[in-house]
This record gives structure tokens, sequence and C-alpha cells, in this order.
């Protein structure tokens, strides 16, 4: 299996072994395009894999920082005495990228801008670029998304 993200057409396609497209969700990547800089807030290019699979089991709408769960779920009165927070919910898929001097090591490394595939607020716009450089996702979906792909899978992020 392998993930092909556009980001021009806000989309993720998920490809079987067999190069069939199995699965296909809107996404939103970052509202300032791409790019791979650290403090860019760019969607990064180029071949990644998934590191880690965070998550398993929680709750729709878990609510996460730094990786972690908070033990608290996602709520819209919940949000509204956060405002401005960018949210993390149901599962993370944390990417790591492949492509030394491209999206690996100093400055343009995937990892550690901790860029991920994660679940948002189902009230926030899918196919419109939104994020800080993440890969948003309706939060039913990337569980989906989630019990279907291994750590180590592939993911290329094109424009």
């Amino acid at each position: 299996m392998h993930i092909l993200i556009d980001i021009t057409h806000q989309r993720l396609d998920l490809f079987a072994d067999d190069g069939a497209c199995i699965r296909r969700y809107a996404v939103s990547t970052a509202a300032r395009g791409a790019g791979e800089r650290s403090g860019s807030q760019c969607t990064p290019r180029g071949r990644h894999r998934i590191r880690a699979r965070i998550g398993a089991g929680a709750p729709i709408g878990t609510i996460f920082r730094g990786r972690r769960p908070t033990g608290e779920v996602w709520t819209a009165a919940y949000a509204a005495t956060h405002p401005g927070r960018d949210w993390i919910l149901s599962r993370i898929l944390w990417l790591c990228g492949e492509e030394r001097g491209r999206n690996r090591g100093g400055d343009v490394d995937t990892m550690r801008r901790y860029i991920y595939i994660h679940g948002t607020p189902d009230t926030e716009p899918m196919g419109v670029p939104l994020s800080i450089g993440c890969v948003r996702m309706r939060n039913h979906e990337l569980i989906e998304l989630f019990e279907l792909v291994p750590a180590g899978t592939v993911v290329e992020i094109v424009e």
C-alpha cells in the first residue's frame, strides 16, 4: 500500500499494492501552500513514510497535545473555551521525510517539524487549504485510514 496526497486538489488517495486506488478522501493541507522549511507552516512535499501511528483505540474526537491524549474529547462547547487552537483529534499518523536535504535533516526535516495526518473538528471544511502544515482529515475517515495502513507505509506528497 501507499498514499498519495495531492496538495493542488486537496485529496488523499490510498493505493493497494497492485496500484488500484482503494480509498479517496478530501483533506486540508497548509493555508500557506507547499514548502519544507521549519517554521514555514507549509506542507512538505516529496517521499515520506508513516513513522508512527498514535491513538489506536481512542474514542473519536480524542484531543491530543504533544502526541498524547489529554483525556478529553472535542465538543463545540469545549472548543469555545479554547479559541484559535489547532485541534489534533482522533488519531495521528506521524510522517518522516525520506529525501535528505528536501524533507529530511537540517531545517527541512518533516519529522522534527511534527507533520502529521490527523483528525480535525468536523466543523472544519475539507478540500480547502487551512492547516499550519499538517494534513487534516475528517475524524471517521482518518480512523478508517488508520486501520488500513501500517507504520512504514509510503506517503508521497505532490503539488
